[in-house]
């Protein structure tokens, strides 16, 4: 087993977090070190996650960006500082290449769809977090902005989810991918028809402006 693939085993990101001087409360959470964050926006498991600034990863992305350090760095830091035993590639024993390349690519294959769906429900979440705010009614008895009810109906769940990729166990994430593929993709899709609708609206909006005669 690789440096890379023993720390991921072996040291969740909450525990690194500990060790290299961010305190974590009981439920994960603590201030973000990448962005200036005044209360505790990152949630820290498995993986991590701030939902201040988006920053994402495992253990090795958050210490390579904590110290500044390359990700081999980084996971060999993490290796010594736990303590974890690693094969270097010299004193491995030989293996069948073929076997270990095919269960290589299928490890990459659902880490690449792990990161997708993450990917796209982040971004879900921060849209509906700032349809939150643009679209709350002003006044009490203004009708609800249909964006508004949206993401009322739909943050704690995309929370859930969220937080499932980031600290469940692999059959739990694996579930979850599987089962929420096809809204992963209706949401990505939707996300991209909404931000072409947006982007339209506000090229027709400037150039009504620059046509406009002056007064």
């Amino acid at each position: 087993m690789n440096v890379f693939e023993a720390v991921k085993q072996s040291v969740t990101t909450r525990q690194a977090a500990e060790r290299y001087g961010i305190k974590v409360n009981r439920n994960g959470m603590c201030v973000c070190p990448f962005h200036n964050d005044k209360n505790p926006s990152m949630k820290t498991d498995r993986r991590f996650f701030c939902f201040g600034c988006g920053a994402t990863g495992d253990v090795i992305d958050f210490v390579s960006r904590l110290h500044g350090i390359g990700s081999r760095e980084a996971a060999l830091m993490l290796a010594q500082d736990f303590s974890i035993p690693y094969e270097d590639g010299r004193n491995a024993g030989k293996q069948p290449i073929r076997p270990c390349l095919r269960r290589e690519t299928e490890e990459q294959k659902f880490k690449r769809m792990e990161r997708h769906c993450f990917r796209v429900l982040s971004d879900y979440y921060h849209l509906l977090r700032r349809w939150k705010e643009e679209y709350a009614p002003r006044q009490p008895d203004e009708a609800w902005n249909p964006r508004f009810t949206e993401a009322l109906q739909n943050m704690s769940r995309l929370e859930y989810l969220m937080d499932v990729l980031l600290s469940g166990e692999l059959p739990e994430r694996a579930a979850l991918i599987i089962d929420c593929g096809k809204e992963v993709r209706n949401l990505e899709r939707r996300m991209a028809e909404l931000t072409a609708r947006d982007t339209a609206g506000n090229n027709e909006h400037g150039r009504q402006h620059r046509a406009a005669p002056e007064r």
